[in-house]
């Protein structure tokens, strides 16, 4: 494992267990990186230093064209929901943008029945995807770059898991948007979060749910994790609250699995990549783990593992993979 990325799973620790219902959050505390050198995308956009947009008038699924207007960098996380345009998009990978650029990004529709314009730009949804549907996005994202295909997510994957997503919520989308679930439950979301407030020091989250590990984010400075922490905390509740089992909690078993999951994250196999912004992409498999992180002038800006269906690993999509592989070289 690259050694500033093994230097933070080394200086990782758990904080106290917050709890809700059947889950549990750790706060992930480390080496606070001090002030974020970079603003947050929703810093960026309601700041206007940050245009998203369809990347012509007719627009690509695929990609987005972003214009920063700002000095620093723009944090942009894998999973980050943008609505607006021609239909809502969230981000394949974490990007960090480079200052006054103009990039395209790489994204997954989250809305497959509308391609129609209901704004010029894009907003931000303040909104994270959920959490099973970042795991098996980061999963095919990997197989594709591996496969030399860019940043190219499984979009019929994507469609399936927000379909399985609505019948769970029990919420008719006219356009099938992964939006109109979180809004569905805006009211329950709301209530959980206000148990899961973010400590000081906190950098990142680590989330069990019904005793089995979900995953965890670290975003490397307190400060920019303490603004993203409600988004990220929504990606793993919504599947939660729409799921729930009335198992009891154990506190010291949760923490068990944690520390084992931190244990096996480490040891996944690694790859690396060049980002679509600043830093370098770094890729982690294995059979029921998928992961990823963001390296900018050796310091880890976000890192993200989770847990796989069990049996499930990289390579478990490779039809759908060789079709992706076919467009980016044709």
């Amino acid at each position: 494992m690259n050694e500033v990325i093994a230097g933070h799973f080394a200086r990782l620790a758990l904080g106290e267990a917050q709890i809700y219902r059947n889950i549990v959050v750790f706060p992930l505390l480390g080496p606070d990186a001090g002030p974020a050198p970079y603003l947050t995308l929703g810093e960026a956009l309601s700041g206007h230093c940050l245009t998203v947009t369809e990347v012509s008038e007719g627009g690509s699924v695929p990609e987005l064209k972003v214009i920063s207007q700002s000095d620093r960098p723009i944090l942009l996380l894998d999973g980050e929901e943008l609505v607006g345009a021609k239909q809502n998009r969230v981000l394949n990978t974490t990007i960090l943008l480079k200052e006054r650029a103009e990039t395209k990004i790489p994204v997954s529709c989250v809305e497959q029945g509308r391609w129609s314009y209901a704004s010029a730009h894009f907003a931000d949804s303040g909104a994270v995807m959920s959490r099973k549907s970042r795991a098996s996005k980061v999963r095919s994202v990997s197989e594709s770059l591996v496969a030399g295909a860019h940043y190219s997510s499984d979009q019929g994957e994507v469609w399936r898991e927000i379909a399985a997503l609505q019948n769970s919520a029990g919420v008719a989308s006219p356009t099938h948007a992964m939006q109109d679930v979180f809004k569905a439950r805006a009211t329950e979301i709301e209530t959980c979060t206000r148990v899961f407030t973010p400590t000081a020091g906190q950098s990142g989250l680590f989330v069990v749910i019904d005793g089995e590990v979900a995953g965890f984010d670290l975003i490397a400075h307190a400060d920019a994790y303490a603004k993203l922490h409600p988004k990220l905390l929504k990606s793993y509740l919504i599947d939660a609250l729409l799921e729930p089992k009335p198992s009891a909690v154990e506190v010291a078993k949760a923490a068990a699995a944690a520390q084992a999951f931190l244990h096996e994250a480490r040891d996944s196999d690694e790859k690396v990549f060049e980002s679509v912004g600043c830093g370098r992409d770094y890729r982690y498999q294995k059979t029921g783990v998928a992961g990823s992180a963001l390296v900018h002038e050796n310091r880890v800006v976000h890192m993200a593992f989770f847990r796989l269906p069990k049996g499930e690993s990289a390579g478990s999509s490779m039809a759908s993979l060789r079709q992706r592989r076919r467009r980016f070289t044709e």
